[in-house]
């Protein structure tokens, strides 16, 4: 542990030479600021230059030193303003029509609605009767599907004007 640590990847982070750097305890350099800058407090104002601190604007004056409109001054002749407007996204909202009533917008009469909702004859119903039929079921019982409403589709229809929403199937 010798040397000095290596250097990081895209140049050192710090200068490596501090020839003309004054030491730590001396900053702001003493004197007058460099021309250009407001001074500093503790320093005398010097004429022709403005109050105020680096990196903020002056009290009554906006970006870059312009006056604010209606203030003597305005903004610079031949300069345009430009207004960026930020829209938020909107969410799409995917509704699960499922076998539970569900609130939503109808959309044949535009209306706030909570689904009416019945049971048909789908093809989970029929698959249900040919696999009992396969397994020996036979004599009416291949029938039950028909007559649960969990082996059918459900259909969800709006109750202003009873057209359908929705279908929900179970296969």
């Amino acid at each position: 542990m010798s040397g000095p640590p290596p250097p990081y990847p895209g140049g050192p982070a710090y200068p490596i030479d501090n020839k003309g750097v004054p030491p730590p305890g001396q900053y702001p350099p003493p004197g007058p600021p460099p021309p250009g800058y407001p001074a500093q407090p503790g320093y005398p104002q010097q004429p022709g230059q403005p109050y105020g601190v680096p990196g903020q604007p002056m009290y009554g004056q906006g970006y870059h030193g312009y006056s604010q409109p209606g203030q003597p001054g305005g903004y610079p002749q031949g300069q345009a303003s430009t207004t960026v407007v930020v829209q938020q996204p909107t969410i799409a909202v995917v509704q699960q029509f499922r076998e539970a009533p569900v609130q939503t917008q109808c959309p044949h009469c535009a209306a706030q609605i909570v689904t009416a909702t019945h049971y048909d004859n789908g093809t989970f119903t029929w698959v249900i009767c040919l696999i009992l039929c396969l397994v020996g079921c036979d004599f009416l019982c291949c029938l039950i599907p028909f007559c649960m409403d969990g082996c059918k589709d459900v259909i969800h229809t709006c109750p202003n004007c009873k057209a359908m929403v929705a279908r929900w199937s179970r296969m």
